[in-house]
């Protein structure tokens, strides 16, 4: 009995120890599973992050060549907009954008120095605000304009001559945005056109009338000497008439003459002629010039070879005209100045003299002056021309100037 139980309390031990090694072996084994996956799951979780920082670390270095391309292209763009502002600032044209509503986004330097704009901020401005008639008209319509020719009056009167082309302004993807206005000054070039068909013309008339001048002196001469007869022959009433066709006479014989020395060849007697000098006194010599003050403005100007005689008929002729169109208390001033070639200006605080008359003032026989015979102006452009020189007009509400321009003489030439 005690044997039976002994084997009975082996077996239930060898029993008992079994199933704790099985029990024990499992455990192990799920403990075994459970650290193998929480280190699989660690393995990913540290891959995960892992990848992320690589990813993150990737993204900040595209992130900084972005901004270095970014960097470099607003670099880019705006050494563009400089160079481009340089090329707009620089060109010798004038340019004026415009947009949709008509005011003013743009202006360079050409167009304000063309249309006396100065340091004035005119962008933003309407247009019409800014721009007078005709140009205000061309901008208002907006029709397409290429190569017209208009005379347009500045802010500070100036009467200039401007070529220019009106196009639409449009953006990148051809939508019209505004309009651009691009102008050159034309008023030299007219000037310099219109003194070479007034040569051309004067160069005919003076070929054409020398020889009629002469055939009219001839009988004048007759007619003279008849009335000579008759004042020595005459009395009473008949005195006043006949002396009065003696003046008449006299009138017509002065006017031949001007006009004979219109349209004869001159001769120029040429020496060193100190122009200021030469100004000085003509003014001194100034007739008729009671209650107008004459002022002389001007730097120092060099000798010049010249024909003294005529080049002082020709000033004190300019002078005394700008005298006789000075009203009382007003003022002729002379003014001087040296750049290529000499010029001398003789201004006057008169009414100034019409536009429509303006391109006539230097043909023969047209005066607006009821005594005047109309040479005199022709003299002193033929004058100014045979000593190789140029006389330009400018006139507005507010007097008149004529602009000498004789050329310097080249070193060792005098």
């Amino acid at each position: 009995m005690q044997h039976l139980t002994l084997t009975f309390f082996i077996l239930f031990s060898l029993l008992a120890g079994f199933l704790v090694f099985s029990a024990l072996r499992t455990f192990l084994r799920v403990h075994k599973k459970k650290i193998e996956a929480e280190e699989k799951s660690s393995s990913e979780v540290e891959f995960v992050v892992d990848t992320f920082h690589d990813l993150v670390s990737k993204l900040k270095e595209k992130e900084k060549e972005l901004e270095a391309l970014r960097s470099l292209a607003e670099e880019r763009a705006s050494s563009i907009e400089l160079y481009n502002e340089d090329i707009l600032q620089s060109v010798p044209s004038g340019v004026v954008s415009f947009d949709r509503e008509l005011k003013i986004t743009k202006v360079n330097s050409a167009a304000r120095k063309i249309l006396d704009f100065g340091a004035e901020d005119v962008a933003g401005s309407p247009y019409d605000l800014i721009f007078e008639k005709p140009l205000g008209d061309i901008l208002k319509k907006g029709e397409t304009v290429e190569r017209a020719e208009v005379g347009y009056t500045t802010r500070s009167g100036k009467r200039i001559w401007l070529g220019l082309n009106l196009s639409p302004l449009k953006d990148s993807s051809d939508n019209r945005i505004g309009q651009i206005l691009v102008f050159t000054d034309l008023t030299e070039l007219r000037a310099f056109q219109s003194q070479v068909e007034l040569r051309e013309r004067l160069s005919t008339l003076g070929e054409m009338s020398a020889g009629i001048a002469h055939e009219l002196r001839n009988p004048l001469g007759v007619i003279s000497g008849y009335t000579k007869i008759l004042l020595r022959k005459v009395e009473g009433a008949a005195v006043p008439a006949v002396e009065a066709i003696a003046g008449e006479v006299a009138v017509m014989d002065r006017i031949i003459s001007d006009f004979l020395s219109f349209a004869r060849p001159k001769e120029l007697l040429m020496s060193e002629v100190d122009l200021n000098e030469l100004i000085k006194g003509c003014v001194e010599a100034a007739v008729d010039a009671e209650g107008v003050q004459i002022t002389i403005d001007g730097g120092v100007i060099p000798v010049i070879m010249g024909d003294e005689v005529l080049l002082r008929q020709s000033i004190t002729n300019l002078l005394q005209n700008a005298v006789e169109a000075t009203p009382d208390g007003g003022t002729v001033r002379i003014s001087s100045s040296m750049n290529e070639s000499v010029s001398i200006s003789i201004s006057d605080t008169g009414h100034g003299i019409p536009e429509n008359i303006r391109d006539k003032v230097f043909l023969p026989f047209f005066t607006t002056k009821e005594r005047g015979t109309g040479l005199g102006l022709s003299l002193v452009h033929k004058i100014i021309v045979s000593h190789g020189g140029d006389i330009f007009l400018e006139s507005g509400e507010n007097g008149t100037t004529f602009t000498i321009r004789l050329p310097i003489p080249a070193h060792g030439q005098r």
